[in-house]
């Protein structure tokens, strides 16, 4: 499989963990202290036109729900914490940036961003918001537009910590447990890329600390798949 070599991957998982002075895109929050947050260090908001996956075939543009309090990293736990119902339509909408969803009184905003980096960093984009950034869930969506039918290709992702994964509203991975973000720690089966948009979604649950995600196509030679885009139905509207 083409991955990063170990070193490399050190390198980015000390990079990930560190918890820098981070703020959001499109807004910013407030902390304890009322003062504000300053933009998030590691993603900007997402604008068109349509972006391609990076070179190592990383998804840098997604579209992430702010954060939903929830508890615990075993497959049980996070099983119960992404099938309980949350807001309407959670498993088939596709959100557009600055739509917002009601859960338990409080308004959550979909935020449309574009990574710097390989992994979408969690904890600069709750923390930018004034969100927590332990206990949470959240949901992210990428609207992936194909030119020609891809056929056995495999999602292959990472996380901090626990997350689950729909390729086209079927389920095809989870890993669980307290872990750290590693490139293509989970990989599915292999699976088919339909001509035209296909709908990848996933659920990320941290317990504490820093938190992020990475995920990528690899086709039947194991190397990444480039040949889509992201547009996120209306990212930057």
């Amino acid at each position: 499989m083409k991955a990063f070599s170990v070193c490399a991957r050190l390198l980015l998982v000390a990079a990930t963990a560190a918890i820098q002075c981070p703020s959001a895109p499109g807004q910013t929050g407030r902390g304890p202290d009322n003062a504000p947050r300053r933009p998030a260090s590691t993603l900007n908001r997402a604008s068109p036109p349509a972006k391609a996956p990076d070179e190592e075939g990383f998804i840098r543009r997604w579209l992430v729900l702010e954060p939903i309090g929830t508890t615990g990293l075993t497959d049980s736990a996070v099983r119960a914490a992404v099938r309980k119902a949350y807001f309407t339509d959670q498993f088939t909408v596709i959100p557009h940036d600055g739509d917002k969803v009601s859960i338990e009184g409080a308004d959550l905003t979909w935020h449309a961003v574009d990574s710097t980096l390989y992994n979408v960093n969690l904890y600069h984009f709750a923390y930018a918001l004034g969100k927590p950034t332990s206990n949470v869930l959240f949901w992210a969506v990428a609207l992936l537009d194909c030119p020609s039918e891809l056929r056995d290709v495999r999602l292959a992702i990472g996380s901090n910590a626990a997350s689950v994964w729909w390729v086209n509203g079927k389920e095809v991975i989870g890993i669980y447990g307290d872990r750290q973000t590693v490139i293509d720690d989970g990989v599915s089966r292999r699976l088919v890329l339909k001509k035209g948009p296909n709908i990848l979604r996933c659920a990320i649950v941290n317990g504490g600390g820093a938190t992020d995600f990475c995920a990528r196509f690899l086709d039947a030679d194991e190397a990444p798949v480039k040949s889509f885009t992201v547009n996120l139905g209306g990212a930057g509207k």
